[in-house]
């Protein structure tokens, strides 16, 4: 439940709003999607569903409208945009580690997509763009040590100081052009455009692409030796996806002109501690672990400063991970079948 400090400026900002959600059937977007109806928005998802799925919006796919189509062509996201006062665009291709690493092309596509999206909004007097970028926008330099363990603020990147572009990978390196375009629009164009830097979400409805839900799903699947990517002593933020979205939320409702602000936890997490946790829960302990030291783990470090988070906007994550990770293994024993399981390998470079 939300403190009505948290639900009135939502209410107040996306109530009778006409808003869209481009990628509004993936797992971060759907929750996001599920948030602004009961704020009182009247919601258009736009989704090619090449990674989303419907099933991810059925507790609301009756009360959206849906629009299934490319956002790269400059028609479809024209019709999307059309009469839209505000656009969360979470469209893009993307995954986890092991699907960034092996599709850079892919990666850098998001570059056309971004654009041509930001294009249709301004054409159709979109008034707010609250754009999903990415902690992978951040210098990796900054992020090369698992025992030093600092915390990402909003200055450490962009394009006004020497070294503070220096993104990781070509997803990365997509996200943080998306930013320039972003502030771009806002220069020439005048519409409000928020950029949120989303940190290692993780929650119900993600897939196996991703490192919370592939290690729930390994523990599942009773893999002994257990497989983990790495020495397991690099760290994340992880952040429970509820607070993702509603961090999202309260980011365009509160903030206006160009601004960029991180949506992520200040807390890191080794991975061998989260390991620790999915057993503990599961009540089982493989007899053997499995570091598999050459594949690919990102950066060692990861979490955010959020003190601007806080400041302007009254958030910081509320969910812990012990409660989160209680969540997600609930929902992936509910929803993953032995099949599911038995192609790990594949779904893990996957999106």
């Amino acid at each position: 439940m939300l403190s009505d400090e948290l639900r009135r400026p939502i209410s107040e900002a996306y109530s009778a709003q006409a808003v869209l959600v481009t990628g509004g059937a993936s797992f971060i977007g759907s929750h996001l999607v599920e948030l602004l109806l009961q704020a009182g928005a009247r919601v258009t998802v736009a989704d090619d569903l090449s990674s989303g799925h419907l099933e991810n919006l059925r507790s609301c796919l009756d009360r959206v409208r849906f629009l299934r189509g490319d956002l790269r062509d400059a028609g479809v996201a024209r019709e999307a945009t059309r009469e839209q006062s505000v656009l969360f665009h979470l469209a893009a291709m993307h995954g986890g580690r092991g699907y960034i690493d092996s599709h850079p092309v892919e990666c850098t596509n998001n570059m056309v997509l971004d654009h041509v999206v930001l294009d249709a909004a301004t054409d159709a007097g979109v008034k707010k763009v609250v754009f999903a970028s990415s902690a992978c926008a951040y210098p990796t330099s900054l992020q090369a040590s698992a025992t030093e363990r600092s915390l990402l603020s909003e200055t450490d990147a962009g394009f006004e100081e020497r070294g503070a572009a220096f993104a990781d990978g070509e997803y990365g390196w997509a996200k943080l052009i998306g930013e320039l375009q972003l502030r771009a629009f806002h220069k020439q164009f005048g519409i409000d455009a928020i950029a949120c830097r989303l940190f290692t979400a993780y929650g119900p409805r993600e897939n196996e692409s991703h490192a919370v839900i592939a290690l729930i799903a390994k523990a599942l699947a009773r893999l002994d030796p257990y497989p983990v990517w790495g020495d397991g002593t690099q760290t994340r933020n992880f952040t429970f996806v509820e607070d993702t979205a509603l961090g999202m939320a309260l980011a365009g409702a509160k903030l206006s002109g160009f601004d960029v602000i991180n949506v992520g936890s200040p807390v890191h997490t080794e991975v061998n501690d989260l390991v620790d946790l999915i057993f503990e829960i599961l009540d089982w302990r493989p007899a053997q672990m499995d570091y598999q030291l050459d594949r690919p783990v990102g950066v060692l470090s990861r979490a955010a400063d959020i003190s601007k988070s806080e400041r302007l906007l009254g958030w910081s994550p509320r969910v812990t991970v012990d409660e989160g990770l209680t969540k997600t293994i609930a929902w992936c024993q509910a929803n993953f079948d032995s099949n599911r399981l038995g192609r790990l390998e594949t779904l893990l470079t996957s999106r």
